[in-house]
């Protein structure tokens, strides 16, 4: 397996357990969580592509962590405490998954 792939399916993990600990243990709208930790579950979708190497799971799940960048934007603006911390992490791993899936696409581009 590449370090791409490893580093991308890393990340893809990391974002999924940042979701489901923020929302249900961390810093959760309700005590108690809530069903916003739902949000993690889209992100599991392309975790078997990912893992395999698919070039065109890849490539759509580059526009789709998007979503995960701008809810990390919103909310570091938008919070204070734990949960502007943990926008901030959510930043910082989708923008790394990001890197890193578009990086994969463009080097698999001349095998495809």
């Amino acid at each position: 397996m590449s370090l791409l792939r490893v580093l991308a399916t890393g990340l893809l993990v990391a974002l999924v357990l940042l979701c489901l600990a923020w929302e249900l243990w961390l810093a959760p709208l309700r005590p108690g969580g809530s069903y916003i930790a739902l949000k993690a579950l889209p992100l599991v979708i392309p975790l078997v592509g990912i893992v395999q190497g698919k070039r065109r799971t890849y490539q759509w799940t580059s526009m789709f962590v998007l979503a995960y960048f701008t809810e990390g934007v919103v909310r570091a603006w938008g919070e204070r405490g734990a949960s502007q911390l943990l926008a901030g992490i959510e930043i910082a791993l989708s923008l790394m998954f990001f890197a890193a899936v578009v990086a994969y696409s463009r080097l698999t581009r001349a095998a495809a």
